[in-house]
């Protein structure tokens, strides 16, 4: 893959940086529908592979909600296979999906992406859409809806995107392959980086990346590889998920805070114009075998601590965005060990890089 080492702005506005800094993530239009009350949902197709799909559904609250209930007809044939973070049943065609607690509320204005789920039949979008009651009739027409920004540089290049973390990341890592597939299937135009290359399916996504077993960020930052790295490979987008043999190993969330930063400051003096994605980290429930009673708190510890270090750090310039992978992800199903995802974990894992990059990106070629 060809390696784009030109500093180049991407544009994120800051309502944008704010939402997904908040944990609200922006949906690309798809499908919306809207009442004059003010009901708005969005149903996000994000991989269709003939038969089956993945779709992402988000709610926009005129007024405060607290609690919410989603219904709708799908269309003759069509089944939930699986889904996350909503208790859902499906009866015929009818569907009933509903809040789990921790993502009922809803702020006015606010649009929160709520759950997520793998079907199979048709792709097309459900009629019927209500929530907690209230129909949402009538779809959005594509041909009134505004551009984020119409002063948007277009690059000529790909943005170049370096997947960068430990095994989780690399060894195999292969949400990378997801989320390639998800960024091409969109029309992005992009290009992953690093020093290592593993293929991951589909068959044709990009192989490379910056994922190393086994190593801890605090010592990869010590040691200077992360500054390595980072000047063979200069990114446009850093995906961080790193920090797991950290946790691991009782770093103290400081010290493994401290070495994030060590990465920041390296990225923006070599690309000033640099985003960066800092993820919080998927849970740790290892077996018993692995030891490590204490890291599924440890790593719950860390990412309470990652939204404050972003706030702090951020600029408008160079933006750091907090990507949520530890909610709705259940090392039980999701991962083969209690670790390492296996591949339900890396279609969630890879659903969120999506829905954060989706707000960062330049527009999709058509």
């Amino acid at each position: 893959m060809q390696v784009n080492r030109n500093s180049r702005r991407l544009a994120v506005t800051a309502a944008a940086v704010a939402a997904l800094g908040a944990g609200a993530l922006p949906i690309a239009s798809a499908n919306q529908a809207h009442a004059a009350a003010g009901c708005e949902v969005d149903y996000q197709v994000i991989s269709d592979w003939g038969g089956g799909f993945q779709a992402n559904v988000a709610i926009t609250a005129d007024e405060p909600i607290d609690g919410w209930e989603l219904t709708w007809d799908f269309p003759a044939g069509t089944t939930v296979n699986s889904a996350w973070n909503v208790d859902w049943s499906q009866n015929g065609a009818a569907f009933s999906g509903s809040d789990v607690g921790w993502n009922a509320v809803i702020a006015s204005g606010q649009t929160r992406e709520v759950f997520g789920f793998i079907g199979s039949g048709s792709a097309e979008a459900p009629t019927s859409i209500a929530v907690n009651g209230e129909l949402c009739d009538g779809q959005a027409d594509p041909s009134e809806t505004p551009s984020d920004d119409p002063t948007t540089d277009q690059p000529t290049e790909p943005v170049s995107i370096m997947p960068l973390g430990d095994s989780i990341t690399g060894n195999p890592g292969c949400w990378r392959g997801n989320l390639w597939a998800l960024l091409d299937g969109a029309g992005y135009d992009v290009d992953f980086v690093g020093s290592q290359s593993q293929s991951c399916a589909p068959t044709g996504s990009d192989p490379d990346h910056e994922g190393h077993g086994g190593y801890l960020v605090t010592q990869s930052v010590a040691n200077g590889d992360t500054r390595a790295w980072l000047e063979a490979n200069t990114p446009d987008v850093l995906l961080m998920h790193f920090g797991t043999n950290d946790v691991w190993s009782a770093i103290p969330p400081a010290q493994i805070l401290d070495a994030y930063t060590a990465i920041v400051e390296d990225l923006r003096e070599l690309n000033p114009d640099a985003i960066v994605l800092v993820a919080q980290i998927i849970p740790l429930h290892p077996d018993e075998s692995f030891g490590c009673t204490e890291c599924p708190q440890r790593a719950i510890d860390l990412n309470a601590e990652i939204p404050g270090w972003a706030a702090e750090l951020t600029t408008e310039r160079s933006p750091i965005v907090v990507v949520d992978q530890h909610t709705g992800f259940d090392p039980a199903t999701d991962t083969y060990d209690g670790v390492h995802p296996d591949e339900d974990g890396y279609v969630k894992i890879a659903a969120n890089w999506f829905a954060a990059l989706d707000g960062i990106l330049p527009q999709p070629r058509s």
